[in-house]
This record gives structure tokens, C-alpha cells and sequence, in this order.
């Protein structure tokens, strides 16, 4: 009576020459064979498919983080430390993102200070704002993983770019939403979808000219701000197995959009097939999305049909009280709502959602209560810290059972 076959034999049999292209050092292909050799013995075909591929996954990307050398170590241990909280850093975020592993965050949502809007944000002229602006997205794209999203809100000012004049007459309509909209792309992001917030009647009566209700003396109070939705699709030629049957005997196709390459399997013994005896044809974006289409990971049908059209009506955040006290400790803080879709429909429970420009921290706040990890980035502890960490606590206490477990972890890099 022959030996049992282990289904992971089969799949390294007919993948061994294309893991070695991948992992071409002997002592890491070894190093590879190790960690797959624990799916020896199982039953279950499916699982040993969806844990060698993640398996491999990890391997890839580990050798693909490597690549860059100028982390923060203390910074990396302090964002991989295990543990129930969530994670603020107190710095400049440009240092802090260049402190970070590649690829190593699932999402990222924000709104950044803008150009002269508040005492905390202000440049020269408009020029330096987005040259600052430009490289805090760059390192944004190194550290985003591949094939994920980066939500940014955003609204147009009123304001002088201080470019040709500092004077009153320089004020003008600055499109923030369009240039943001080409420096993400320039700096390798594929623009998808721009969510117009509509934020209510307007209180001011200033914009009417009642005394010239004449033609060129009227214009409209901007009532809006820009949700801008970015993907990151690097071009990644890696052979991925195929999410069928898990071996690595794949040819590549063309690419399904920008950046992201297709493959279809070769594998004629692959469990699935077409008529015209046409392999499975994937991406590893469909790896990460098609493997976890489970009823636990299901959207509230209320969820997205609020989210259904691309203006939506979201009141903005009440931070002055009764007595005139700012309750939040931030001069412009942004409505959870923001931060939760994100969260909800670009990322699956345990995943990293990071802000860069934490602010208030909101986007934590929705990460911890949407059992993510939020990862927070704030430059002004001395401005905000006392009241952002009370905010924190206020809003996490409620969402927490075990408070025992609980914690809110602070690095300081200033």
C-alpha cells in the first residue's frame, strides 16, 4: 500500500523551481521549506492552501521591507509590540514615516493641516506647503502595503498663496482637493473616487453683497470638503500562487489596471478549471479581497447605502460648548464618520490604520472601536497632548470590557 501523499508535498514538488527564483539564497528557501513544513499533517486542502500562500506572502514581503534600510528600530519595535491599545506618536510625521518598515500599514485616512488655515499650520507661501506636503506623500506610498487605500480629506480656502503678493488683493479660491489630487498621483498613487462632503447650511451672510445685487458681485460660501479616494498599486512582478490550488506554476497575464499584474494558472491539475481548460486567473489584490468573503467580514447594508452616493451630508463637529470651552482641545478636529468609512469598507478587523496628522486622534478612536489598530501621528504635544490623551480615554472607556487589557501606548520623537 503506497505512502500517504501530503497535499503541501505536491504543492512544493511543482512550485520548487519557481520558489527558488523567488527566494534565490539556499539559506532562505531553507529557511522558507521550514516554516511551510508545519502544514505537514493537515487535513484540510483549503487551509493548507491559504496558509502556505500566506506564508509565502510574508516571506515576499519581508525580503521586499528589506530592501530599506533607514528605519527607526525603536520606533519599528514600538508599532510590532503585541498588544490590546492603540499606538500615538508624538513627532513630525515625515520623520516618523521615514522611520517606518515598508509597506508594513493597511490604510491610511487623514486630513492634513492646511496651508495657513490655523495657527499650528502656517508657511511661507503655498509652494512650501506642498513641497512639505509632497514628501509626507511620498513616504506615505513607501509605507502603505501594496494594493491598499489612502482616504484623504480635504477642503478648497479662501487665502493668499503669497506667490506674486502678500497683499489683501492676493486672496483668491485655492483648490487644495486638485493639487493634492496631482501630487498623490505624480507620487505613484492611482486617483479612484472624490466624495464630496456636504457640511450644511452655511451661518455666514458675508458672501451676499446685499447692497450689489449685481452681476460679478455674488459667489457661494464654500459648504463643502473633498474625500479623496487613492490606491496604491505598485508594480510587483512576483509570481503569487494561485488561490485554487496554491502552487506557484503560474504565467503572467496582462495587467487588470494600473500597477497591478494578473496572473493565470498552469497548474493541469488545479481544482478548478474553464471549459476551454483555461487556468484561474488572479491578482494578488483578489488573494487578499476574494480570501476573506465571509459573513463575519460583511458591511452593514445600511452602512453602504448611506455611503451609496458620492455627496454625502455629514454635520460637522461641534467642539465649542454652552460656555464657549473648546470640549476637544483641537481647533479642527474632523467627524468620526470620515474615519469609520474608511476603516469599514478598506480594511478588515486587525489590520494598521494610520494617521498621519492625528490631531484630535479621531481615526484611532474609530480603529480601536472597529477592532483595527490605530496608529496616530501628532506634532503638537505641547499644544494638544494634554487634551487629545483625556479625549482618547473618554471616547475608547465606553467600547472597552476588559479595561484591564486596554492600553493607549505614546513614543516620543520630538
Amino acid at each position: 500500500m503506497s505512502e500517504k501523499v501530503e497535499y503541501i508535498d505536491k504543492i512544493l514538488e511543482i512550485s520548487s523551481s519557481y520558489l527558488k527564483e523567488t527566494f534565490p539564497s539556499q539559506e532562505r528557501f531553507d529557511e522558507f521549506l521550514r516554516s511551510v513544513s508545519v502544514l505537514r499533517g493537515q487535513e484540510d486542502i483549503q487551509r493548507i492552501i491559504c496558509l502556505f500562500t500566506q506564508i509565502y506572502i510574508d516571506f515576499v514581503k519581508q525580503d521586499f521591507q528589506n530592501q530599506y534600510t533607514n528605519t527607526n528600530k525603536q520606533l519599528v519595535d514600538f508599532l510590532e509590540n503585541k498588544d490590546d491599545g492603540i499606538k500615538i506618536i508624538w513627532g513630525n510625521c515625515l520623520d516618523a514615516l521615514r522611520g517606518m518598515k515598508s509597506e508594513s500599514m493597511h490604510l491610511m485616512v487623514t486630513s492634513p493641516p492646511y496651508y495657513n488655515a490655523r495657527e499650528y499650520s502656517q508657511w511661507k507661501n503655498l509652494n512650501d506647503y506642498l513641497k512639505d506636503m509632497r514628501l509626507i506623500i511620498r513616504e506615505s506610498y513607501r509605507v502603505l502595503d501594496n494594493h491598499r487605500v489612502f482616504v484623504f480629506n480635504v477642503g478648497d480656502i479662501f487665502d493668499n498663496d503669497n506667490i506674486s503678493t502678500t497683499s489683501t488683493w492676493g486672496k483668491r479660491r485655492i483648490p487644495l482637493g486638485a493639487y493634492f489630487t496631482q501630487i498623490f498621483e505624480e507620487e505613484g498613487f492611482t486617483f479612484v473616487d472624490n466624495f464630496i462632503w456636504d457640511k450644511g447650511e452655511v451661518q455666514s451672510e458675508r458672501h451676499k453683497n446685499g447692497n450689489k445685487p449685481f452681476p460679478f458681485y455674488q459667489y457661494p460660501m464654500n459648504c463643502y470638503e473633498h474625500i479623496l479616494i487613492f490606491h496604491k498599486h505598485r508594480k510587483d512582478a512576483t509570481r503569487y500562487p494561485c488561490p485554487v490550488c496554491g502552487c506557484l506554476k503560474v504565467n503572467g497575464n496582462a495587467y487588470s489596471e494600473i500597477g497591478l499584474k494578473s496572473w493565470e494558472c498552469k497548474n493541469l491539475e488545479c481544482f478548478e478549471r474553464s471549459k476551454a481548460n483555461r487556468g484561474k486567473r488572479f491578482t494578488l489584490k483578489t488573494i487578499m479581497t476574494q480570501g476573506r468573503q465571509e459573513n463575519k467580514f460583511a458591511i452593514e447594508k445600511d452602512f453602504i447605502q448611506k455611503w451609496r452616493r458620492d455627496i454625502i451630508k455629514i454635520n460637522p463637529v461641534i467642539k465649542i460648548n454652552s460656555k464657549g470651552e473648546n470640549t476637544l482641545g483641537h481647533t479642527a478636529p474632523f467627524p468620526i464618520d470620515i474615519p469609520e468609512f474608511a476603516i469599514k469598507m478598506f480594511s478588515y478587523p486587525g489590520d494598521v490604520v494610520l494617521d498621519p496628522f492625528g490631531g484630535s486622534f479621531t481615526s484611532v478612536i474609530a480603529a480601536k472601536q472597529l477592532g483595527r489598530i490605530g496608529v496616530g501621528i501628532e506634532l503638537n504635544k505641547d499644544m494638544f497632548g494634554k487634551s487629545s490623551m483625556q479625549n482618547l480615554k473618554k471616547a475608547l472607556q465606553p467600547q472597552i470590557f476588559n479595561a484591564s487589557k486596554m492600553t493607549i501606548s505614546e513614543i516620543n520623537l520630538l
